[in-house]
């Protein structure tokens, strides 16, 4: 019998950036909070299953009326030897934040992050070269 593979194109509307910190997620999500005048909050971890593993990911959150905004930790949760990452080519990235909506400017908000003391470095992630990038789609 003739097996038929079902093939779909996403239309990605979200930008993302990764940032570099020595900072735990909760200190991240308070500065962002302090400095920028946001209200992330913890979300339950995502978990992204590939094949037969599933690794967990530990997010916080901002929802306003037309935007989105959600800070994923780049390394998996589970302690074994061999780490997952979220965007594994992008494993430099402590976090990956996520911007879905109108209001917020990619542009603006790396400039805004760049001035958070803990932060030290943030970049614009372009979703040509990330092959990763279904795992960002809900």
């Amino acid at each position: 019998m003739k097996k038929k593979k079902l093939e779909m194109d996403y239309s990605y509307d979200f930008e993302l950036l990764g940032i570099t910190t020595v900072a735990k997620g909760y200190r991240v999500a308070w500065e962002m909070n302090k400095y920028l005048n946001l209200h992330l909050r913890k979300e339950s971890d995502l978990v992204v299953k590939e094949g037969e593993l599933a690794n967990s990911y530990s997010y916080f959150v901002h929802q306003a009326v037309f935007n989105v905004l959600r800070v994923f930790k780049n390394r998996s949760n589970e302690s074994d030897q061999t780490k997952h990452f979220l965007a594994p080519e992008h494993t430099h990235f402590d976090y990956i934040i996520m911007i879905q909506g109108q209001e917020l400017n990619s542009k603006r908000l790396q400039k805004e992050l760049k001035a958070i003391p803990s932060i030290e470095l943030v970049a614009f992630i372009p979703l040509d070269s990330l092959k990763s990038k279904d795992h960002f789609i809900f």
